[in-house]
């Protein structure tokens, strides 16, 4: 079988996931992967090594502005007619499926030529009955013309009684290791602003990677790194807490790693707020709509948190694809929620939901 996938560049979550199955496709001799990415300068790539000759087109994106989507320029930088030139002149007569996380182009040549497309992303649980905040007309709008599909397949961190997927997450690291820093990952958000929130708590070493930063450096209790998958991932296994925006795939990370989250959600980006709704009602995070030194302090105190086993290898989605059996989402999700072990006080919690079936 051959296979286009079409992945997101916006934020690091959906190239994340895509480095995942990449893994795991590169290791079958009974499927050809090629990889498409959309939603981001080429310049501002990085570790896409394992992605092999993948491609890239404009796409369309997000822009922010001081922690909150900026409208404006977002509508500004829409390039339509380029947008329509990629749809029509992406050749899907040699796929056999299109993959797609998120990815317009793709979506919309695959819908164009009549090729199945098959969606994996976090946004497609929010098609279900899933807990929500900030979600409107608009948001359902996105959600059914941005990257339009046959087949949509939600992950989230729970299935929520609908036939939604777990997320993937690569077992590379020690669970419960810990060092003495606090990560912080807050790329939406200005460098002055981080700072002035972090200086203040001068017992505590902060590791900070933001795209902002070119070289690394030290700022008293403040240690500034560009972004970078191998430091920030080591980083991440040390760390006593992670302090980020409300994006699913780190968050992810650190509910496997059983890092405790603080998190400033992105204001105006429904997903980043619904995040935040679920893993609050879980017990699972704490969070600030500002950044706060006293939220800061306060969960500071917090013990640790425990590791949530989710699966580290998307075999059986990628045999599920094989099969071509592709209308049967519900068998294939309740096999993957059979290899996720949750910590007693959140199975309580999630003790009110059934699997769909």
């Amino acid at each position: 079988m051959k296979i286009l996938y079409g992945v997101q560049g916006t934020g690091n979550g959906h190239i994340t996931r895509a480095r995942v199955m990449a893994r795991a496709l590169a290791a079958r001799d009974d499927v050809q992967v090629d990889f498409l990415f959309s939603g981001r300068e080429a310049n501002k790539f990085f570790d896409m090594e394992i992605f092999g000759n993948y491609q890239l087109r404009t796409g369309m994106t997000f822009h922010h502005k001081e922690g909150a989507i900026d409208h404006l320029t977002t509508a500004s930088q829409l390039k339509p007619l380029q947008f329509m030139r990629d749809v029509k002149q992406l050749d899907l007569s040699d796929y056999d499926l299109v993959l797609n996380d998120f990815e317009p182009v793709t979506a919309w040549a695959a819908k164009r030529q009549g090729v199945t497309c098959i969606s994996i992303s976090h946004q497609d649980a929010f098609r279900y009955e899933v807990p929500k905040r900030g979600f409107n007309r608009m948001n359902r709008l996105l959600l059914d013309y941005f990257a339009p599909a046959d087949i949509h397949l939600g992950v989230h961190w729970y299935h929520f009684g609908q036939t939604i997927m777990p997320p993937f997450i690569e077992d590379e690291y020690v669970h419960g290791a810990s060092g003495s820093h606090v990560l912080v990952y807050l790329p939406f958000e200005a460098l002055d602003e981080i700072t002035m929130m972090l200086e203040p708590i001068s017992e505590v070493n902060f590791l900070c990677f933001h795209p902002d930063i070119d070289q690394p450096e030290q700022d008293g209790n403040i240690s500034w790194h560009p972004t970078s998958k191998n430091a920030f991932h080591h980083a991440l296994q040390q760390a006593t807490g992670v302090i980020a925006n409300g994006g699913f795939e780190l968050s992810s990370e650190c509910l496997k790693l059983g890092k405790k989250l603080l998190i400033k959600p992105l204001h105006g980006q429904f997903e980043q707020l619904s995040n935040v709704l679920t893993l609050e009602s879980l017990d699972l995070c704490r969070s600030m709509h500002d950044l706060d030194v006293d939220a800061l302090e306060a969960w500071l105190k917090l013990p640790p948190g425990e590791p949530i086993h989710y699966p580290d290898d998307p075999q059986l989605l990628i045999d599920w694809l094989l099969e071509r059996n592709w209308q049967d989402t519900q068998s294939l999700c309740a096999r993957l929620w059979q290899q996720v072990r949750f910590p007693e006080p959140v199975r309580r919690k999630l003790s009110r939901y059934q699997l769909a079936g």
